[in-house]
């Protein structure tokens, strides 16, 4: 019986620091059957160098084509959808039948996602690993929000033009810094975390009523606004898509929050949608000179309506960031959290060295886009159009 090849190429999208396999993994793989090959330089910028996986014994293959073309299973960060620009390159050297995995953006990438079917390869996208508790290993979405909203804090606590803790001194005390966190999911939830750690006032809002007590364990005062948002979370524990009239009600009644804040972190998003825009400019007008915004769904418009992704904006003395990628500045950790999710999730798909796709598995089932030369996901489906899932 031939050894299955697990493939780790290069990331090409830019600045993209990650590695989707670190060598600490490759012993496990290894044990379980499996050949590990890594493109020359591939954790580099991680802070991992080829010699730690030769090493671990792996293979180190210099040629990008020649790595995936004869790769049973191609572990990335990045696959095509989530890297438009330079992925779509690869879609050609996946060997029919072999099994991709990493983060895909398949319900913003539909399009490629059929072209990844056209192909022939199994694709399965890490953003749609089901949040159940058996899942919860292979979660990658959360180990990088983590971050990211322990990164957005610092950020904000760096560009802030005082401190975060109160300080008294012999000249004076000095008021702590008031952090306003907007969305308490993963990411929302370590903001608070980390802005309390440095010292800060922190008070959160969620549409979700049922955050409020995490928020407040956290040390965090929980901004309630009477609004009517009904059932305002998913089966999965994400935030439902509000409708105008709810938002534009949202942005009235949190006008005086966001105008006393010192800093605003911003975390709301909805899978597959456009991020609702919570913060109008004329509320950062508002704002006092010295304030600053990091708007972490600026990857999918943002939640402040001057967010520009992976820019600083300057406008009335206020500072906006919209960082898009902050878990690849967290590179060596992020990596960690990463390759261990995809192991786990290869892991659970392994039967005596071999892959086995159960359907009836709801992990299997929800995370799997493509197979066969289709489409077979109904939300990356729906976003296609009737007729368009069959990659022939």
């Amino acid at each position: 019986m031939s050894v299955m090849i697990i493939a780790v190429p290069t990331e090409t999208f830019p600045g993209e620091r990650r590695v989707a396999l670190t060598p600490a993994r490759i012993a496990a793989l290894t044990k379980a059957g499996f050949a590990v090959q890594i493109q020359a330089g591939a954790g580099q910028a991680a802070g991992f160098t080829d010699e730690a996986y030769q090493e671990r014994q792996a293979t180190m293959v210099a040629d990008r084509q020649a790595l995936i073309t004869n790769a049973d299973v191609v572990f990335q960060v990045r696959t095509p959808g989530a890297n438009p620009q330079y992925g779509l390159a690869d879609i050609p050297l996946y060997k029919a039948g072999s099994l991709v995995v990493g983060f895909a953006d398949p319900l913003m990438q539909p399009t490629v996602m059929a072209a990844m079917a056209q192909q022939g390869v199994t694709l399965m996208a890490m953003e749609l690993i089901p949040r159940i508790s058996r899942a919860q290993s292979m979660d990658a979405l959360s180990s990088m929000a983590n971050l990211a909203g322990y990164k957005a804090v610092l950020l904000a606590a760096n560009e802030l033009s005082r401190i975060c803790p109160m300080m008294m001194t012999a000249a004076g005390t000095l008021t702590p810094a008031k952090v306003l966190v907007i969305g308490a999911g993963v990411a929302g939830l370590q903001a608070i975390a980390t802005a309390r750690r440095l010292g800060a006032v922190v008070s959160a809002y969620d549409v979700r009523p049922a955050v409020k007590e995490q928020i407040q364990s956290l040390g965090a005062k929980f901004i309630e606004l009477p609004l009517e948002t009904g059932d305002a979370q998913t089966a999965g524990g994400y935030a439902k898509e509000q409708s105008g009239d709810q938002q534009q009600r949202q942005r009235e009644l949190m006008t005086g929050a966001v105008r006393d804040a010192d800093v605003v972190i911003s975390t709301a998003a909805v899978p597959g949608k456009k991020a609702p825009v919570l913060i109008t400019a004329g509320m950062v007008h508002q704002m006092k000179a010295g304030s600053v915004i990091i708007d972490l769904a600026a990857a999918t418009g943002g939640n402040c309506e001057l967010t520009q992704a992976d820019q600083r904006v300057d406008t009335h003395g206020v500072c906006i960031w919209g960082p898009t990628n902050l878990p690849s500045t967290l590179a060596v950790h992020a990596s960690e959290l990463y390759s261990n999710n995809l192991c786990h999730l290869l892991m659970h798909l392994t039967k005596e060295s071999k892959i086995v796709l159960d359907e009836t598995d709801q992990i299997t089932r929800d995370t799997m886009v493509t197979r066969g030369g289709h489409v077979v996901n109904a939300m990356v489906q729906k976003a296609l159009g009737p007729g368009e899932a069959d990659g022939q």
